[in-house]
């Protein structure tokens, strides 16, 4: 049999491979489930580590298509292996030649059940379409594999933005992929041969003599196989544990009452809810999943709070961009209709939260993007107003990148006190906010031409003037370095995929060698 395995060496090779890639498939889906949904408490339970541990939990979504991508190439490598395997079984099985393969392939077909056979090919005339589709092994791999292509496909940023139900609903079939995993093996289709067997019969000297097998002058009976016991249960059985209890956790939390305290509609259709309910506490730049159960009953949608830890209620921002959104807001402009009903799960931990251990922080919003740093920027006016002398941070470069004037109305009067706050505390260089206004016309920009020389800026009535265009980081970034040169800033980001490549590498670029000098943290909101 040793024989066979070296002058078979091929499809040794590719069962070796079929096997290791077997488990490294099931890590990857524990890692991936795992991953996706507890990093909201892992954030909280680890908000007592380093800086740089925290902000590796910050890169969960990056991690879970990482390892999406891991499992898309190993399924394709594990399915190439299983048609060259299928093929080298079909063959054998139609073998007429005498072989020790067809010989292995042809034992105890009649004994199936009995657990001693090798060759799932039962008999030269049976296809492998057959086997596939009324196997265990076979079918569980289809369903896996049509649940994942559905899964992958239908993630894509394209389909995330403009089809989100499509997202939502399909991304759900983790739930057949994860039973297809853990019955996947129970059909016992990879097989070895069993230890008894493999004491009477030395595999290397009856492997030689294999056409005396069962003669009464030789001592080499046939060899007996047995199917490996399932595995797959080990790798899936912690994360549905943790995945049901996350789930009950978050069922009792989201059937909480949820009081709408304020509806404010906002320019740009954007709608503004300000609510209350037991229990609930915030920190700066957190989020919450919302359900509206007469618009949907399944769907669950994150929004930043807008709201400040110091505030009595917990309010969040709403621009519509989608079917869901947009249904919301019409919703609530509906003067003759009851308020809807809405349920909140969160709040959960982001990058945002750390702004406060950094000396100087840079904040970039970019359009809706704007709604966490709102939350610190109101968390600074109530620290002002308390006289918070624990407050570690210095100073704060606020830049807010919009695509039509109406949406630098949403949080104007915060701006505005703030100003003013910061005249009267004497501390008018805490904070520097620059407005970019990146869609506009000739006309817009010679009216506020002419008003420049006015106290307050002609498109927003603010004392800080609006810019257009977008701005120039390697301008900015190098000021603020000359600016704090021993400073460690915090760079914060909600915004474009685009926009954040851009900071990355001015983070990096402005970043001096030296530790003790300079040095620029980059982090970036992921939903």
């Amino acid at each position: 049999m040793g024989n066979w395995v070296v002058n078979h060496w091929f499809s040794a090779l590719f069962l070796a491979v079929w096997l290791g890639l077997n488990v490294f498939l099931f890590v990857d889906a524990f890692l991936k489930y795992e991953k996706a949904d507890k990093y909201f408490y892992t954030r909280e339970i680890l908000g007592f580590c380093s800086r740089t541990l925290r902000k590796q939990l910050d890169h969960n979504l990056t991690f879970h298509k990482l390892v999406a991508y891991m499992i898309c190439l190993h399924t394709a490598i594990h399915i190439i292996a299983h048609l060259f395997n299928f093929h080298r079984y079909s063959r054998t099985r139609q073998a007429t030649d005498g072989s020790l393969a067809s010989i292995l392939s042809g034992l105890s077909h009649g004994e199936k059940e009995g657990g001693s056979w090798l060759n799932p090919i039962q008999s030269p005339d049976m296809t492998v379409e057959y086997v596939t589709f009324t196997s265990i092994a076979g079918l569980t791999g289809v369903i896996m594999t049509i649940a994942l292509i559905l899964m992958v496909t239908s993630a894509t940023k394209f389909m995330r933005r403009s089809y989100f139900e499509v997202f939502w609903y399909t991304h759900h079939l983790f739930v057949f992929y994860i039973l297809g995993l853990a019955i996947h093996g129970i059909g016992g289709i990879v097989r070895g041969q069993t230890e008894e067997s493999m004491n009477e019969n030395h595999p290397h000297e009856c492997a030689e003599s294999f056409q005396k097998w069962d003669d009464h002058d030789s001592h080499c009976r046939s060899p007996q196989f047995e199917g490996h016991p399932p595995e797959s249960w080990k790798w899936i059985l912690a994360p549905v544990i943790l995945y049901i209890f996350e789930r009950i956790l978050r069922f009792y939390r989201s059937q909480q009452k949820v009081v709408i305290t304020k509806v404010v509609m906002h320019p740009s259709k954007v709608l503004e809810l300000q609510m209350n309910k037991r229990g609930f506490s915030m920190e700066v730049g957190q989020y919450i999943f919302v359900n509206c159960p007469s618009i949907s009953l399944l769907e669950w949608h994150p929004f930043t709070l807008t709201s400040a830890p110091e505030e009595d209620f917990f309010s969040i921002h709403v621009r519509a961009a989608g079917d869901w959104t947009e249904n919301l807001i019409r919703a609530f402009e509906q003067q003759d209709s009851s308020i809807p009903r809405i349920e909140v799960d969160g709040p959960f931990g982001t990058v945002s939260e750390d702004v406060f251990q950094y000396e100087v922080a840079m904040l970039v919003g970019a359009g809706i993007g704007v709604t966490p740093f709102a939350s610190i920027l109101k968390s600074i006016w109530y620290k002002f107003q308390h006289g918070d002398h624990d407050l570690k941070t210095q100073k704060i470069y606020f830049y807010w990148i919009c695509r039509e004037t109406g949406a630098f109305s949403w949080f104007n009067d915060l701006l505005t006190s703030l100003e003013q706050e910061m005249e009267e505390l004497g501390k008018v260089g805490f904070l520097n906010y620059r407005l970019f206004l990146t869609g506009w016309d000739s006309n817009i920009a010679g009216h506020a031409a002419l008003n420049f020389d006015k106290a307050t800026d002609i498109v927003t009535g603010l004392k800080q003037k609006t810019s257009f265009g977008r701005p120039m980081w390697d301008n900015e970034f190098s000021t603020i370095a000359t600016s704090h040169p021993k400073s460690v800033v915090g760079v914060f980001l909600c915004g474009p995929q685009t926009l954040a490549k851009s900071l990355r590498k001015c983070c990096h670029r402005y970043s001096s060698l030296d530790p003790r000098k300079v040095q620029f943290y980059f982090n970036k909101e992921n939903f």
